[in-house]
C-alpha cells in the first residue's frame, strides 16, 4: 500500500485522473488528485506541496503535462517524497520554463489550437481539443474536457525551475507516442535524461484518458521496487 498525489496539466483538471485513481485505489493505494489553480508555477508547487502534507509517510509523485514541471518543484527539498513519474511530462532542470523546453522539440501540431486571450490566460480551442490533446478518446467526452477546461496563465509557461528533483529521486516516464501537442522525440529526451524506466504507448497526449490501466500499472511499476511494467 502506497501513497500516491496527482497532478494535472494545462487546460484540465484533477478528473483526468478519475480511472486511474480508481485502478489503484482497486489496487489498496491511498490517492489525492491535486486541483492546480493554474495562476503560477510557484502557486501550482505550493498547492501541490499542500495535498503531500496530508500524509504522513512518503509519497509518489505524478504530473502530467506541465504537472511534471510542477511536481518536480514540490518534490525539490521535500524528504516525504520518494519517487516521480512524469506522463507525457515535462522533466525540467534548473532554470529551464516549460516553454524552453518546448523549443528543443519538434513543432507539435496540435499547439496551432492554443488560444492566448489579450490578458495572456490560454485555452484550447474547443474544436481543436480533440485534434491536440485526444484524438484516441471518445467525441463525447472530448467535448465535455473541452467544455470544463481550466484556463492557464501564462506564468506556468514562462517561470524556470529549480533544480531537477529527478536527480535525487528515482523516475518513471510514460512516452504518448501518438502526442500532438508535446513531441514524442522530446519525450524520449526527457525521460533518457532523468534516467527514467520508461512506458511507451500508442497513446494521445491524454494517455491518463485513453489508456487509464496502462498508465495506473507504470505508476504501480514504480510502487513496486521501481521495476517497469511491459511496454505497450
Amino acid at each position: 500500500m502506497a501513497n500516491v498525489v496527482l497532478v494535472h496539466g494545462a487546460w484540465s483538471d484533477g478528473s483526468i485522473w478519475q480511472a486511474v485513481i480508481a485502478a489503484l485505489q482497486d489496487e489498496g493505494h491511498h490517492v489525492l488528485a491535486v486541483q492546480l489553480p493554474l495562476t503560477s508555477l510557484a502557486e501550482d508547487i505550493a498547492w501541490t506541496r499542500r495535498r503531500i502534507a496530508a500524509f504522513d509517510e512518503p509519497v509518489t509523485l505524478v504530473g502530467h503535462s506541465y504537472g511534471g514541471m510542477v511536481i518536480s518543484g514540490a518534490a525539490h527539498g521535500n524528504s516525504q517524497v520518494s519517487a516521480l513519474v512524469f506522463v507525457a511530462a515535462y522533466v525540467p532542470d534548473e532554470s529551464e520554463s516549460l516553454r524552453m523546453l518546448t523549443a528543443r522539440g519538434a513543432t507539435a501540431k496540435g499547439r496551432s489550437a492554443i488560444r492566448f486571450a489579450a490578458d495572456g490566460w490560454s485555452t484550447l480551442d474547443p474544436g481543436l481539443f480533440g485534434d491536440a490533446l485526444a484524438a484516441d478518446v471518445p467525441a463525447t467526452t472530448t467535448r465535455v474536457l473541452a467544455a470544463v477546461q481550466k484556463p492557464t496563465h501564462p506564468a506556468c509557461f514562462s517561470s524556470p525551475s529549480g533544480r531537477g528533483a529527478w536527480r535525487d529521486l528515482p523516475c518513471a516516464y510514460v512516452v504518448s507516442a501518438d502526442d500532438q501537442i508535446l513531441d514524442p522525440g522530446l519525450q524520449r529526451w526527457l525521460a533518457q535524461r532523468a534516467n527514467a524506466t520508461v512506458t511507451e504507448l500508442r497513446s494521445s497526449h491524454l494517455s491518463p484518458v485513453s489508456q487509464p490501466a496502462n498508465v495506473a500499472a507504470a505508476i504501480s511499476g514504480m510502487l513496486n521496487a521501481g521495476t517497469s511494467p511491459a511496454l505497450g
